[in-house]
């Protein structure tokens, strides 16, 4: 694989905490488990390296104890950090995780917001390469109006990947539209399509979106347990199926889907094929506790080969 993925999404810590239920208004509860993780953007950074992709981390980072967690796990990983650290620490996300495995966050900014486009312009992705960048980098503001332009200016071949995440119904619509129609792969969650589409109906969802990316472009839409929606160029939407697990925190799940998806169209592979990786991988994620679960390449192939 020589394709390489510059990230400039933001990589914050992750607080992960888990409880038994999420304490009422005014009240508190004990967590059984408490770690704390760099998370964020590094699921997906750790997601393509496990699965063999080279990996850029072209995003911010701070000073400060946050910031040295950040780039110690990212060094761990063996990723090329792009910049030197901003003076302000990495900001950090509590992560509740429930009993049902689902999460709760509360997140406060810190120098990852803040990448300007001086920094941007010294990343060279080249024809091949993949771009990931996420709805938080969107955000109303200076920064997301100079990500905007760099988007724009990025080489032919070069493979803008987008997760809009949940905030993406606060995305400025002229920015969403500026960012989807440069998007080669756009991955989103069945309720962010609907967020986006205001359609509810993930067939149909998935389908208007497929006519807002870059002609050629891939959309997933990602159904949890269920697997993925996957529309390539204008063709019908497929369902590509998940795989049955007891899930335990679904934290980072759709990173790791993200992450192994682009690995998987880097080696080579059509999407459709990819998105079973992906689904796999998501699989595998849920059964581990933490937010960067995604599984190595070599347990992948292990977990792939008894679903034949």
């Amino acid at each position: 694989m020589t394709a390489r993925l510059h990230h400039v999404g933001p990589v914050i810590v992750d607080v992960v905490m888990t409880v038994d239920r999420l304490p009422e208004q005014g009240g508190g509860a004990f967590a059984d488990t408490a770690r704390t993780v760099a998370g964020g953007g590094f699921n997906v950074i750790a997601a393509a390296r496990r699965a063999g992709m080279e990996v850029v981390y072209g995003g911010a980072h701070g000073t400060g104890p946050h910031g040295d967690l950040v780039r110690s796990a990212l060094r761990d990983a063996g990723v090329v950090v792009a910049h030197p650290p901003r003076p302000r620490d990495t900001g950090f996300c509590v992560a509740l995780v429930d009993a049902s495995a689902e999460r709760t966050f509360v997140t406060h900014l810190g120098a990852e917001t803040d990448l300007p486009l001086a920094d941007l312009r010294t990343l060279r992705p080249v024809a091949g390469d993949f771009v990931y960048t996420v709805g938080y980098s969107l955000l109303p503001g200076e920064r997301a109006d100079e990500l905007v332009t760099w988007i724009g200016a990025l080489a032919s071949g070069v493979r803008l990947v987008v997760d809009p995440a949940p905030v993406v119904g606060a995305i400025p619509p002229a920015t969403l539209d500026a960012v989807l129609s440069r998007t080669d792969v756009l991955s989103l969650s069945a309720v962010e399509a609907a967020e986006v589409t205001g359609v509810t109906d993930p067939s149909v969802s998935v389908s208007l979106l497929a006519g807002r990316v870059a002609p050629g472009g891939v959309v997933v839409l990602r159904d949890s347990a269920e697997g993925c929606l996957v529309v390539c160029g204008g063709d019908a939407p497929r369902r590509v199926p998940g795989f049955r697990v007891d899930a335990v925190d679904t934290n980072g799940a759709g990173d790791a889907h993200v992450g192994v998806f682009t690995a998987a169209l880097a080696e080579g592979r059509p999407p459709l094929e990819a998105a079973r990786r992906a689904n796999a991988a998501a699989a595998l994620a849920v059964t581990r506790r933490g937010p960067a679960t995604s599984p190595k390449a070599e347990e992948l192939e292990r977990f792939l080969a008894t679903r034949v």
